[in-house]
Formats: C-alpha cells, sequence, structure tokens
C-alpha cells in the first residue's frame, strides 16, 4: 500500500480524495491518504466529508504550491509515494520540481499553462521527461479528470 497526497483542495480535489478513499478502503490500494492546500481549513471540511462517507480518514495539511522549499518540507514530512496534483495548473512545473528533489512520483490532471497566458502545451512539461527518467520516477501528465479519477 503506498502513502499519497493529493495537492488541491477544490471542487475536482474534493471528487479526487472521496474516490482515493472509497479504492482504498475497497482494495486497499492506498495506505495514508494526505490532502494538502493553500487554505486548511477546505482540507478539514473534505476530510470530513470523506470520513463521514467512508470512514477513511485523511491527513489534511496547508502549503503553497508555488513555493517549492516548503512543497518538499511536507513530502519529507509524509513521504508519499505519489502526489496527485489536482491544484492550479500554472503550478504544475513548481511541483514537479518539488517532486524531483524529493523522489516522489506525479500525476496531474491537467497541462501546464503560464500564469497570465490562458494556452496550454506540453512542451514545458516534456522538458522533464529526462529528469525523471534518470530519476526512476514516473510523471504522469494531463491524465484528465474524467475517466482520470
Amino acid at each position: 500500500m503506498d502513502d499519497i497526497l493529493i495537492l488541491g483542495a477544490g471542487g475536482v480535489g474534493s471528487v479526487v480524495a472521496h474516490k482515493c478513499a472509497e479504492a482504498a478502503k475497497k482494495t486497499g490500494c492506498f495506505g495514508k491518504i494526505s490532502l494538502a492546500s493553500r487554505t486548511k481549513s477546505k482540507c478539514d471540511a473534505i476530510a470530513e466529508s470523506v470520513q463521514k462517507r467512508t470512514g477513511v480518514s485523511l491527513d489534511t495539511w496547508a502549503v503553497d504550491a508555488d513555493d517549492v522549499p516548503a512543497l518538499c518540507v511536507l513530502l519529507e514530512k509524509i513521504q508519499p509515494s505519489l502526489l496527485l496534483h489536482i491544484a492550479l495548473p500554472y503550478q504544475d512545473l513548481h511541483v514537479m520540481d518539488a517532486c524531483l528533489a524529493c523522489g516522489v512520483n506525479y500525476l496531474d490532471t491537467a497541462n501546464y499553462e503560464p500564469l497570465d497566458t490562458a494556452h496550454f502545451e506540453y512542451k514545458w512539461q516534456w522538458a522533464y521527461q529526462e529528469k525523471f527518467q534518470k530519476a526512476g520516477l514516473c510523471a504522469l501528465l494531463g491524465s484528465g479528470f474524467d475517466p482520470g479519477v
């Protein structure tokens, strides 16, 4: 059973947290499930809902996904095997940098977009391919929400 970190506590993050908890309960595929966002109270509310619906407890954390050193501190503390990046697409590269620095596999549902430009391309994230290969890590990009979840 692998521990996971879900990064993002918006509407999609809530669905992902519930689905992961359901899968953990039914199949035992996940160990500890952690949920982090800039706003811990949002994580706490989702964790409470997950607990009520599934009986699975989530650990909750506050972290700014744009702050690579802070994200690394959290990754080193909880040591997940996989980070599911469900937060904002302009944060993809920062989160990928933290995963590389900490030896954590990476999955996102959306392609990277620069903060001030509504334009996505894989080229920025594809540039990380060799780094992840050399680190022996997997990075699954743009898995989508449906059926990605």
